[in-house]
């Protein structure tokens, strides 16, 4: 077998270091051919290489220099250029493995000997193997329309691509909408939002946009560039299409509940709109609650109080929709950590002791209260209390910083006071986080303010809160030995945790979770918005935990990913170097499915084997290691091959 062997010298950084031509006497006589190039990397090295290979054929190639990691790619277009299979050759990584780490120039020859013999045993057994190339579908899937995902959604749809956006809300925009002012700057919350929101729902580009509220994704088969995804879409019972938004049926309703989107605070009625303000800007009814769908009582009076015929239709049904994407971005949010799990706080026994989402609410303009800052009897809190960390930076409860907690929670002092100018703030905290360039402003003011006092705490067990004053009305935080304060109000800022649904979510798309049960991300550093999953991508909380600008920044990279992966016109490149199953040996234990880390392996039910989606498999070997009968082969990585090059490095 004719083998041809470039040595890089690499400007002296292997060649100073290992002895070329005692190396190449160590294998006189075979049939190997030498050729020694300074860069074989660089432009002219790599037309030097694609020309040697023209003139004299060899059958196979081996590159000795440095990582694979580095150059591998690099190689293999320089043989394909030439006309001969990339996968014909072999890299020795003589450089990071050899010259860094030997100091002495003949135990280094040696040692690059013996790495030289492994790869010329094992690149005589290498088979070429051929890409194949596959049609792709270039619609995506974006679950969630809070801020990450109505930025994937639009970027998207500028594009010209087609995306279905799934909401399991009435509304979009995630939970910012409800908040009255947020940091740094304290606009607007539903103002910064309504842009991006009128975009997507009436904007030049919203007819590549299908909106699905009420919708939850239940199933996702396929792969890469051709999912299958089942969507469940429950009625609304109110027509988004002719509702004009007059409020006409609310008032009439007999039956109410508690408010979701005041979190407990205020109830609303079966028939109602999120809040005011909350697009799209059409009630909904909650079938739990109205008297007619929960017990099938005749009542029809909001349909009768309705201007426009048809727009109520108490006969919708959920419907079972099924769509085609080639790729999905994840941008499900999160949520925050059960106050009640620390009950020397008195969260839900303690009327004035409400979390950071029901203050929000409360100090909202559209809220229960009409945003007027009132205790739960309806007198004024003019002295209120804030606890940081609630849940975070604890052995017991979320080791992480949330970090966003201590700039929401400086942004209630603002708008505290802006209610009730001579209310009375102490902020207890354990330790502050301010990353941003600007959320320090909204810290300074509070620092620096005669009516906001700061207390620090080593551990929140050490704080105890229990209802105080005339009738109970007031609250009493007693933190350590040291005297109580008192309060009319305690706003605990608990760490942001993972949405209620993301384990059932994380299994539908096979994505891994971290161990706080955030989507683990390809690499945290470099890959951030990539899952493990190819073709599917993370954007915002259901990440970690981060503000708007951060969310939303995630939502347009991974728009971003998907538009350099999926081309119209390229079809999707499938990697040969993968696992595959030989169905005749294969015996259906499915030991090989729990232990992929890219959920490649699926069970054919048909054939009872096991069966490799080549799409998703990465050739990591992780499967062919685990099969007791040797059933799953990898591609380029052999049994035969990689037992050559042991036996060649041990020679």
């Amino acid at each position: 077998m004719n083998i041809a062997i470039y040595l890089c010298k690499c400007g002296g950084n292997v060649s100073d270091k290992i002895d070329f031509a005692a190396l190449q006497s160590r294998f006189a006589g075979e049939s190997l051919r030498f050729l020694d190039l300074n860069f074989p990397c660089s432009e002219d090295g790599q037309s030097t290489i694609e020309e040697d290979i023209r003139a004299h054929k060899p059958d196979r190639v081996i590159v000795v220099g440095c990582s694979p990691r580095e150059h591998e790619s690099t190689f293999r277009g320089v043989l394909s250029r030439a006309g001969m299979n990339p996968y014909l050759m072999q890299i020795v990584n003589v450089r990071e493995h050899v010259a860094w780490v030997v100091a002495d120039k003949v135990q280094a020859t040696e040692k690059a000997a013996l790495y030289l013999r492994a790869a010329i045993e094992r690149v005589k057994l290498q088979e070429p193997l051929e890409k194949k190339l596959l049609d792709v579908n270039l619609s995506t899937l974006v679950i969630g329309a809070g801020p990450a995902g109505l930025r994937a959604a639009l970027t998207l749809a500028e594009a010209g691509r087609k995306v279905i956006l799934v909401e399991k809300n009435p509304i979009i925009g995630g939970l910012p909408v409800l908040y009255e002012e947020v940091f740094p700057n304290l606009e607007c919350g539903p103002c910064v939002l309504e842009p991006l929101m009128a975009e997507v729902l009436q904007g030049p580009h919203a007819e590549h946009i299908e909106l699905l509220t009420l919708s939850q994704v239940t199933e996702v088969l396929g792969f890469y560039g051709n999912f299958n995804v089942r969507i469940r879409r429950e009625p609304r019972y109110v027509s988004t299409r002719t509702c004009i938004g007059c409020s006409m049926c609310l008032p009439a309703c007999p039956a109410s509940a508690p408010d979701a989107f005041t979190f407990g605070l205020s109830e609303r009625k079966a028939i109602a709109f999120a809040f005011v303000g909350g697009l799209p800007n059409a009630p909904f009814i909650d079938p739990q609650s109205c008297i007619r769908l929960k017990n099938g009582q005749d009542c029809n009076i909001c349909r009768a109080s309705c201007p426009i015929e048809n727009t109520i239709n108490f006969d919708e049904r959920p419907q079972e929709l099924q769509r085609n994407v080639g790729a999905i971005v994840v941008a499900a949010g999160g949520g925050l950590y059960d106050c009640s799990a620390l009950p020397q706080l008195g969260f839900g026994s303690i009327p004035n002791v409400v979390h950071s989402l029901q203050f929000e609410r409360l100090l909202s303009s559209n809220g229960p209260s009409g945003g007027k800052l009132v205790t739960k009897d309806g007198s004024p809190a003019k002295r209120v209390a804030v606890v940081h960390c609630v849940g975070s930076l604890d052995a017991c409860h979320k080791h992480y910083c949330s970090s966003v907690c201590c700039s929401y929670a400086f942004k209630f002092s603002h708008l505290i006071q802006k209610k009730e100018p001579a209310a009375e703030i102490t902020h207890y905290f354990k330790a502050l986080c301010l990353p941003g360039k600007h959320d320090h402003k909204l810290y300074t003011h509070a620092l620096h303010d005669s009516r906001t006092k700061m207390v620090q705490y080593a551990d929140l067990s050490q704080m105890k809160i229990r209802a105080a004053g005339a009738e109970a009305k007031g609250v009493e935080v007693r933190l350590a030995d040291s005297q109580p304060s008192e309060y009319d109000m305690v706003v605990l800022c608990p760490a942001i945790v993972p949405g209620a649904d993301a384990g059932k979510l994380g299994k539908l798309l096979d994505i891994t979770a971290d161990r706080e049960g955030f989507f683990e991300e390809r690499h945290g550093m470099v890959e951030s918005s990539k899952t493990k999953v190819r073709g599917v991508y993370l954007a915002g909380t259901c990440r970690a935990p981060m503000n708007i600008q951060q969310a939303t920044s995630e939502g347009a990279a991974a728009a971003g990913n998907i538009l350099a992966a999926l081309v119209e016109g390229r079809k999707l490149e499938i990697e040969p170097v993968v696992a595959w199953v030989d169905a005749e040996r294969c015996s259906g234990c499915l030991c090989c499915v729990p232990v992929c880390p890219y959920k490649a392996i699926r069970h054919d039910p048909v054939k009872d084997v096991a069966e490799v989606n080549a799409v998703l498999c990465t050739g990591c070997g992780t499967c062919v290691a685990s099969c007791p009968i040797e059933a799953i082969k990898g591609a380029h990585f052999t049994k035969a091959q990689i037992m050559a090059e042991l036996k060649g490095v041990l020679a």
